[in-house]
Parts: C-alpha cells; sequence; structure tokens
C-alpha cells in the first residue's frame, strides 16, 4: 500500500513532543509496548475484544496512532460498553483497523501527508496546522514510539471511520457543487454575473437541505456565513465570487 510522499518537513515536528523508547523497548512488538507504557489500558482490553492482538503482533510493519486512555474515556461510556460487546466485534474491528496503517510512517513522512489509507480501506485526512497535526479531528500528541514490528503515534482523541452511508452522501453534495459550477461558470465569463450568483445561492440552499451527513458541520457553518455575506451585498459579482470560494473550499477539504 503505497501512501507515502516523501518530502522533508521534520522541522514542523519541534513543537510536538516525540516519544522515545531504549533499546530494550524496540524489541518489543507494538502490543507489548503499549501495554507496557501504562496509558493504554482501553486500547488493549478494546484490541482483546476485537480478537486483533495476534495480528498487531505479526511482522508488519505497521504506524499505528494509538488513542490514550483519557482519548477513550472522552467518547460516551455507554457506546464503549456497548462495543466492547460479542455482537459489536465486526464494527469494533472496522474502528480499530481505521487506526492502523500498512508500512512505517514516520512523523517527518507523516506530517508531509494529506490522506493515509488505513487497513479498513478508509481513507484518514492528515493535516498540519500550526498547533500540529491533526488526523481527522484527533491531534497527534506523540510521536515516533518505535517497536519491533512498526512506530507508535498518540491521538488524543478515538478516530471514527466514515460509514458507506455518510461516504455517498458526501459524494451526492459534491457532484452537486460540481454540477453548479459548470453551469455557472460560462455565465460569469459572459458577464452574467447575477445569474451566475443566482445558481450559486441555490446550490447553498440545497446543501444546507441535504441529509445528515452530506455535509459537515464544519461547511454548514461556512455556508451560512456565506450566505449571511449574500444578503448583506448588492454586488452581484461579488456575490458570485463569494459563493465560489466556500465551494472550492469545501471541494478542496474532502480530497
Amino acid at each position: 500500500m503505497k501512501i507515502i510522499k516523501y518530502l522533508t518537513s521534520a522541522l514542523f515536528f519541534a513543537s510536538i513532543a516525540i516519544g522515545t523508547a531504549s533499546a530494550e523497548d524496540n524489541k518489543k512488538d507494538i502490543v507489548d509496548t503499549a501495554v507496557s507504557n501504562g496509558n493504554f489500558k482501553t486500547l488493549a482490553a478494546a484490541l482483546t475484544a476485537a480478537g486483533l492482538i495476534d495480528a498487531l503482533k505479526g511482522d508488519g510493519p505497521f504506524t499505528v496512532f494509538a488513542p490514550n486512555d483519557e482519548a477513550f474515556a472522552k467518547l460516551p461510556k455507554e457506546t464503549l460498553a456497548s462495543l466492547l460487546k460479542p455482537e459489536n466485534k465486526a464494527k469494533l474491528v472496522d474502528i480499530l483497523t481505521y487506526h492502523v496503517v500498512s508500512g512505517e510512517v514516520p512523523a517527518k513522512v507523516a506530517v508531509t501527508l494529506k490522506k493515509a489509507t488505513a487497513l479498513n480501506k478508509k481513507t484518514i485526512n492528515v493535516k498540519k496546522k500550526k498547533a500540529g497535526l491533526y488526523l481527522n479531528k484527533s491531534k497527534v500528541i506523540a510521536t515516533d514510539i518505535k517497536a519491533s514490528n512498526g512506530i507508535i503515534h498518540v491521538i488524543d482523541n478515538v478516530l471514527l471511520p466514515p460509514s458507506k452511508k455518510q461516504a455517498s452522501s458526501t459524494k451526492a453534495s459534491s457532484e452537486l457543487i460540481a454540477v453548479a459550477i459548470d453551469k455557472a461558470v460560462p455565465l460569469f465569463n459572459h458577464g452574467q454575473h447575477q445569474a451566475c450568483a443566482a445558481i450559486y445561492e441555490v446550490t447553498a440552499k440545497a446543501l444546507m437541505s441535504m441529509p445528515e451527513g452530506s455535509v459537515t458541520e464544519k461547511d454548514r457553518v461556512m455556508l451560512q456565513r456565506t450566505m449571511k455575506m449574500v444578503s448583506h451585498s448588492k454586488c452581484m459579482t461579488t456575490n458570485a465570487w463569494t459563493f465560489r470560494k466556500a465551494f472550492d473550499a469545501m471541494l478542496v477539504a474532502r480530497r
């Protein structure tokens, strides 16, 4: 699985706490390394319930984005208890394998990525921010904890994989934006800025009325802010560009 784009941005990680391991620790596999740390008791219990212990003790190499006990504590107690039940094993496996990437991805490589494909074949969005590196909405709080069969990076929130329904809905809203742009751009280029702005406004309203999951909460807030800005402007050229910038930002975030 090729997810690594080799660039050099190691200096960025000067602001991130880097996990260190002794030579003795490096002889331990990923599971034993996490258990000996003492801050991953819930993760160990979840891996046991999911039957993934042996897999992560395998040759690998693997990169594990490990939620610590504090991260699991942020989940509702009833949710965690439900996931650990035998009848929900498939869902638990899906969540845990969303935290594992095939191959070794050290910090200096992770910081150059925009996306990574997890073992469950679902995409993790990777973004470098001033505050650090984020995987979806989870912040990386320690990096490069080495084990005999891979690397562990610690995160402060459990990663929840997108469901097939969510992926389908997001695709539908992206297609709607693409169609709107395709229809509106020729109008704008021919000086019909009001018609262009009208198409974009109808599209924005349609996006905001789509089922939950079609548009992220962040995008919904941005659309609301855009609608408010446009309502205070009588310049159709400005309005058209205001909508277009919002749509472009939504599409870029989904790549």
